[in-house]
C-alpha cells in the first residue's frame, strides 16, 4: 500500500478521517473526497478492501466458483458428460484466487491516488474527540480531524476454551488460505460462512461434518428455503448434527479430538431437522484433521479507543447510530459491522455513502427497507424483506406463493429441480413484503425482489412485467402470478 508523503509529518490535519479501509470505509472516503472534502483514510493492513476483499467475500467466491464447476461436472455424468476424476493443483488454485483479490486491491490503490485521499497504513486509536493516534511501521502519527467515520469492522468469534493456538483449528481466514485439504474436516456452525466453506472443501475432496447448535442450518432463514439445501448436502456430507454443542476440543498427535453434547437433541435416536426426516446423533467424540470454527463475528468497537472520543460502545462492542450514521458524538459517524447486524459488505457501502454525504453537509439518511442475504452454497439460498417466521410472529396478514423450480424449463435444463421461489404479499393490497429463493444462481435473482419491495410494487406489477424466457428470473413472476391467480404454468385448484 503506497503511503502519502504527508504521513511523515508529526500531525496530519483532516477534514474527514475514516478509520478502516474495508468496503464501507473506502466507499465513505471516496464519496467524501468526491464531495470536496480533504480525507485521511487509515487502514491497519497492507492492502485496502478489509475482510471482504482480502479474506472474505471475494476469495471465498473465487473458491466457490471452483466448487461449482466440480459439482456441475459431477452432476452431468448421469446425463452423458464425463471428464473423469478432477485433478487439483492447489498452488495454482490459490494463486488464481490471490490474483483476483490483487486485481481489486490494485484498483482501489489507483482510486485513492485519483481522489487524492491521504492513506496511512497502521493501527488507529482515538485519543480525544478530535484526534486519532496511528501506530505505523515507522512510529506514531497523529491525525487531527474535524469529522470522523468509524469503519473498523469485526473479527471472527473465538471460543476461549478451544486450542486456538493449534494450526489445525481454523477460522474463516485460515480456511481461505487453502494451505491443505484435510481428509476429515469439521465445520462448527451451520450458518452462511460455515456452509460456504463446507461447499469448497467438499468439492476439493474433504470428508465434511457440520455441527450446529440450533435446530436448522442457516438459522434465521425460513425452513422451507433451507430444506432443499439441507437435503442435498445431507447426501454429500458425512454428517450434519443439529441441536448439538461441542463440549471440548483436545489436541492430539493424530488430529483434534472433538467431544459433543447431544442433550439438545429431541428424538432419542437422532435429530429432527425436517418433518419426517431424522439424522443420526453426534458421537461422544471423534477425531478430525482440521476444525473450522464459524460461529459468527464480533464488532471491533472495544479495540479503537472510541470511549476516549466520548463515543458510546456497548458491552458487545457495537456502536449505536441514527439514520444519518451519527454516533452520540455529533461529528463522529460509524458504519458497517460495528453498528450492528446484518454484518454485510453491501450494507456497509450504503451506510458509508450516507455518512460521507452528511459529513459534507448534504441531506442524507440510511432508510433501506430491506437488506438482502445470500448463502453462496450449492444450491444458493437468498432472502429479503419479511421472512415467513417474522410475519407469523408479528401477526401480519399475508398471502404466500411458492413456485417450484421443477416447473422451470431453465432449471431443468441445468439438471437441477430442487429450487423454489417464494413471495409474501400483504393480503389486503398485494404489496410485496418479502421473498426468498433457493437454487442455482438464486443470489443473482434477489435484486429484482429487493427493488420491488423498495418501489412498493405489488404482485400484479411483478406478474405484468415481461420476463425473458426461459430464465430462472421467470420464477419470481410465476410466484407473483400465483398470488394474483393468473398463473398458467401450474394448475392450482380453486
Amino acid at each position: 500500500m503506497d503511503a502519502n508523503p504527508a504521513v511523515d509529518e508529526s500531525v496530519i490535519q483532516a477534514e474527514v478521517l475514516v478509520l478502516g479501509g474495508g468496503p464501507g470505509g473506502y466507499t465513505a472516503a471516496f464519496r467524501a473526497a468526491d464531495l470536496g472534502k480533504q480525507v485521511v483514510l487509515i487502514e491497519r493492513y497492507s492492502a485496502l478492501g478489509g475482510v471482504c476483499l482480502n479474506v472474505g467475500c471475494i476469495p471465498s467466491k473465487s473458491l466457490l466458483h471452483v466448487a461449482q464447476i466440480v459439482h456441475e461436472v459431477n452432476e452431468f455424468e448421469q446425463h452423458g458428460l464425463s471428464y473423469g476424476k478432477p485433478n487439483f493443483d492447489i498452488d495454482k488454485i490459490r494463486s488464481w484466487k490471490e490474483s483476483v483479490t490483487k486485481s481489486l486491491v490494485d484498483g482501489l490503490a489507483r482510486l485513492v491516488k485519483q481522489r487524492k485521499v491521504i492513506l496511512i497504513q497502521g493501527t488507529g486509536h482515538f485519543t480525544s474527540a478530535n484526534t486519532v493516534e496511528v501506530q505505523t511501521e515507522t512510529g506514531v502519527t497523529t491525525v487531527s480531524f474535524e469529522q470522523a467515520i468509524i469503519a473498523a469492522g469485526s473479527h471472527p468469534t473465538k471460543i476461549p476454551v478451544f486450542p486456538n493456538d493449534d494450526p489445525r483449528l481454523w477460522d474463516s481466514t485460515d480456511a481461505l488460505e487453502l494451505k491443505e485439504i484435510p481428509k476429515k474436516l469439521l465445520i462448527v456452525g451451520g450458518g452462511i460462512i460455515g456452509l460456504e466453506m463446507a461447499t469448497v472443501y467438499h468439492a476439493l475432496g474433504s470428508e465434511i461434518s457440520v455441527v450446529e447448535l440450533m435446530d436448522q442450518i442457516i438459522p434465521g432463514c425460513d425452513n422451507d428455503l433451507v430444506t432443499p439445501l439441507y437435503r442435498r448436502i445431507k447426501k454429500q456430507y458425512k454428517n450434519i448434527w443439529l441441536e448439538t454443542r461441542i463440549t471440548s476440543i483436545a489436541a492430539d498427535k493424530k488430529g483434534l479430538k472433538v467431544s459433543f453434547d447431544r442433550a439438545g437433541s429431541q428424538p432419542a435416536d437422532g435429530i429432527h431437522t425436517i418433518p419426517g426426516d431424522k439424522g443420526k446423533g453426534a458421537p461422544e467424540s471423534e477425531l478430525f484433521d482440521a476444525v473450522l470454527v464459524a460461529v459468527g463475528r464480533r464488532p471491533n468497537g472495544k479495540l479503537i479507543g472510541a470511549e476516549l472520543a466520548g463515543v458510546n460502545v456497548d458491552e458487545l462492542g457495537f456502536i449505536a447510530v441514527d439514520k444519518q450514521q451519527r454516533t452520540n458524538v455529533p461529528h463522529i459517524f460509524a458504519i458497517g459491522d460495528i453498528v450492528g447486524n446484518p454484518m454485510l459488505a453491501h450494507k456497509a457501502t450504503h451506510e458509508g455513502k450516507v455518512a460521507a454525504e452528511v459529513a459534507a453537509g448534504h441531506k442524507a439518511g440510511f432508510d433501506a427497507l430491506t437488506i438482502p442475504s445470500v448463502a453462496y452454497t450449492d444450491p444458493e439460498v437468498t432472502w429479503m424483506g419479511l421472512t415467513e417466521n417474522q410475519a407469523k410472529q408479528q401477526g401480519v396478514d399475508y398471502d404466500k406463493a411458492v413456485f417450484p423450480w421443477a416447473a422451470s424449463g431453465r432449471s431443468l435444463s441445468l439438471g437441477r429441480k430442487e429450487g423454489l421461489t417464494k413471495i409474501l404479499c400483504e393480503k389486503e393490497t398485494g404489496r410485496i413484503l418479502g421473498a426468498g429463493m433457493v437454487g442455482p444462481n438464486a443470489g443473482e435473482l434477489i435484486a429484482e425482489a429487493v427493488l420491488a419491495l423498495e418501489m412498493g410494487a405489488d404482485a400484479e406489477d411483478i406478474g405484468l412485467t415481461v420476463h425473458a424466457h426461459p430464465m430462472l428470473s421467470e420464477t419470481f413472476a410465476f410466484a407473483a402470478e400465483m398470488i394474483t391467480g393468473s398463473i398458467t404454468d401450474l394448475y392450482i385448484k380453486k
